[in-house]
């Protein structure tokens, strides 16, 4: 007999690294039934695929709690048990964070400007002893869970260091006639205790800051669906539901300016209904009897009655929100830089420390435990994180600072380190490469008629009409200074156009359809204008008078000013940009002729946009997806660096982690180009971090003793850490002057 294995996800609490998801990760897979597990820091959950038989949830729980952190496995109100813990948590942090920063000011000033001031180093004390072990605590716990597993991290590293400078300051305070008798002065780190705490505080409170926003994103997309639906009953009697109890074959009424509940077929009624958060598109598409809705779309003009087909977590909606939510969850946890770096720095610096500890007590001659147990110190102390730890985020900081000064906003680190990697860029067409509004750009009447008049009716009978694209004309008329005139009679005629009387004269707009319909007769070179129009991917309209057609009109979405300009300049830099588009596959050829683009594709769903990005993804591209509209969520969250326009719907803003507020195509050359000089600038401070440990630590550790007698005094071995600290903000800072 086959196993029916279960798949269920859970939010994790209570992460604050990357290894502790690879924690969680390998613990959840040890449990017995469990077939397979994944947990993303990112998104702060997990799956697991197990046998419902042999395991479960609670067992799920009890294992994640016997190594620190926690699992919500309730199924109601999961998001929200999630999002309140990390608000609490936020909060904690932010209020360590503040604490620590403001506590670690006087023990600076003190310790760099009044060391001799009497009771100093008491005061300091006293002041950084919270600091460390109180508001620090979570690096002393998050590096005993490392330790237990026998890893290391930057944790590991601040636990280490802070530790042991904290301590031996703190011996130094109580017992100085220790070094006294010695004849050696006893000197104090309570200061560079304090500030690496404070420091590495603070960039892991921008880190949750800019983590919390990535369920905003799915907050939003699940509010599209309205909470309560009007159910039709026998006898055209109505009533008020929640829309969790809408069961497949219900009859549904929706009004004007409603959102669709669920998805389903038009059985009575027709009217506009707005699809972008599916297709793109920002013409709203007609529906009448036996068109298929979608949840969460909307309708724009008149009340129709629709059966319930998909409900739940069957509907279009909610398979973009799950998608979203795996996309996510999807990616990797990456693995800061520095963290991996400590994974083999910290035993390093351990085995050295103990190694010159070691060496001194068997040749240090008489004071042999003392100058052992300085040169372990100095080791540690020299070793401190504060370079390696300030050179990514304040890189960073400064390459989202000068990303603001140029119309880009930057969410994440994560997306500026990985912008300079990119080999292929996505665009949207509606709204991202085009304006997103259809707009009239031909109007031509026919020789010899009054246009004045004709342009007054024309005016008065597309205000009267329901057609999305009426608009357009509209507003272009009325700049022109038009004023309309009172028509005797004016009928819709849906699908079609639009047909009215005046003076006993029928005049008539709408597609060819209508006109053929009417026996509407063209002039040869009105043929012409509309067959090339027609080839340019534009909505042509015909505007008749009786039986002759007396203006042609063509109405299209305008692509932006510096469009063309952007998609050259990234196709010279090397990278492949492909338009998608939820519109037909004759706009599209236009479109990418105009813009001499070589990759496109057209009616793409939202979920076809993902599939394709993946497929770039599996021939090794790193993929970036520009977007503005709900309908790109998906394909943002699923792309390797994500970018919104800023005039774009929130839900895109939220889900991608760069945001153009311009809206300007030209900003993405900008980004690419920030990000290689802001990942240049991080791997030079890496560097120079380095080479300052490689130098100092066996210095340090004493190496040139034998050589000329130097010891490196831990007071010198404070000062160097500290250069090594202004030498990569220094360097960090150039980013901010250059050019992009």
């Amino acid at each position: 007999m086959s196993v029916q294995l279960k798949k269920d996800t859970y939010p994790v609490l209570e992460m604050t690294c990357a290894a502790c998801a690879v924690s969680v990760e390998s613990m959840l897979k040890s449990v017995a039934g469990v077939t397979d597990a994944g947990v993303n820091y990112a998104n702060q959950s997990a799956w697991v695929q197990y046998d419902p038989r042999v395991t479960g949830p609670e067992k799920f729980r009890q294992t994640v709690q016997s190594i620190g952190y926690d699992l919500v496995i309730q199924t109601e109100n999961q998001q929200e048990i999630k999002e309140k813990a990390q608000q609490q948590q936020f909060r904690a942090l932010k209020k360590r964070t503040g604490w620590a920063c403001l506590l670690s000011i006087p023990i600076v000033i003190i310790g760099m400007f009044f060391m001799d001031m009497p009771y100093g180093n008491w005061i300091m004390l006293l002041l950084s002893a919270p600091v460390v072990f109180y508001f620090g605590r979570s690096f002393f716990i998050n590096a005993w869970k490392q330790a237990r597993f026998k890893k290391a991290n930057m944790d590991t590293l601040v636990a280490l260091s802070t530790g042991v400078a904290w301590v031996f300051s703190a011996f130094t305070t109580i017992y100085p006639e220790f070094w006294h008798a010695r004849g050696l002065h006893g000197h104090v780190y309570f200061e560079a205790a304090a500030v690496v705490i404070a420091f590495i505080s603070l960039g892991k409170l921008l880190e949750e800051k800019a983590k919390s926003n990535t369920s905003s994103a799915l907050k939003k997309l699940m509010g599209l669906q309205p909470k309560t639906v009007t159910l039709l009953l026998a006898g055209d009697q109505t009533r008020q539901i929640p829309v969790e109890q809408v069961k497949t074959g219900d009859l549904l009424l929706v009004k004007p300016g409603e959102k669709i509940p669920v998805d389903g077929v038009v059985s009575a009624g027709s009217s506009y209904v707005d699809e972008s958060m599916i297709s793109g598109e920002p013409v709203p598409v007609l529906k009448t009897s036996g068109e298929k809705v979608f949840a969460g779309t909307l309708n724009q003009k008149s009340s129709f009655r629709f059966e319930a087909e998909k409900v739940g977590a069957e509907t279009v909606l909610a398979q973009i929100i799950r998608m979203v939510q795996e996309a996510q969850g999807s990616k990797a946890p990456v693995q800061k830089t520095v963290d991996k770096i400590a994974g083999i720095f910290v035993p390093i610096v351990i085995g050295i420390a103990l190694l010159s500890f070691g060496c001194w007590m068997l040749l240090g001659g008489t004071n042999a435990f003392t100058h052992a147990l300085l040169a372990a110190v100095t080791v540690l102390v020299i070793a401190c994180p504060c370079a390696l730890g300030l050179a990514t985020p304040t890189a960073i900081m400064v390459g989202i600072g000068k990303g603001a000064e140029n119309n880009i906003l930057i969410k994440d680190a994560e997306s500026l380190e990985r912008a300079h990697a990119v080999t292929a860029i996505v665009l949207d067409k509606t709204g991202t490469i085009t304006a997103g509004k259809p707009q009239l750009d031909f109007l031509q009447f026919r020789a010899g008629v009054n246009t004045a008049e004709l342009q007054a009716i024309l005016l008065s009978m597309e205000k009267a009409s329901e057609h999305p694209l009426a608009e357009a004309v509209v507003n272009y008329l009325e700049k022109e200074g038009i004023r309309p005139v009172q028509m005797e009679t004016i009928t819709s005629l849906t699908g079609l156009g639009i047909q009215a009387r005046l003076s006993g004269k029928k005049y008539s707009i709408g597609n060819r359809k209508l006109m053929e319909q009417e026996g509407v007769q063209f002039l040869e070179e009105q043929e012409t204008s509309m067959q090339t129009l027609q080839e340019k991917a534009k909505t042509v309209v015909v505007f008749a008078e009786e039986n002759r057609a007396v203006a042609i009109l063509a109405i299209a979405d305008q692509i932006k000013s510096g469009s063309a300009k952007a998609i050259q300049t990234l196709q010279n830099a090397g990278v492949d940009v492909y338009m998608l588009t939820g519109d037909n596959q004759q706009t599209a050829a236009a479109i990418a002729k105009e813009l001499q683009l070589a990759h496109y594709k057209a009616e793409m769903m939202p979920a076809d946009k993902a599939a394709f990005i993946q497929e770039l993804q599996a021939t090794g591209k790193v993929v970036a997806m520009v977007g503005d509209g709900i309908n790109d969520s998906h394909a943002l969250a699923q792309a390797d660096v994500s970018i919104a326009m800023g005039k774009g719907a929130d839900i895109a803003m939220d889900v991608a982690k760069m945001t153009l507020i311009g809206a300007d195509l030209n900003s993405i050359p900008k980004a690419l180009k920030l990000s290689r000089k802001t990942v240049a600038t991080i791997r030079q401070n890496l560097f120079w971090a380095f080479i300052y440990n490689i130098i100092g630590i066996p210095i340090a550790a004493g190496i040139l003793y034998p050589v000329n007698g130097f010891l490196l005094d831990p007071m010198i071995a404070g000062a160097a850490m500290a250069l090594s600290s202004v030498s990569v903000v220094g360097n960090s800072l150039r980013l901010k002057f250059s050019s992009l």
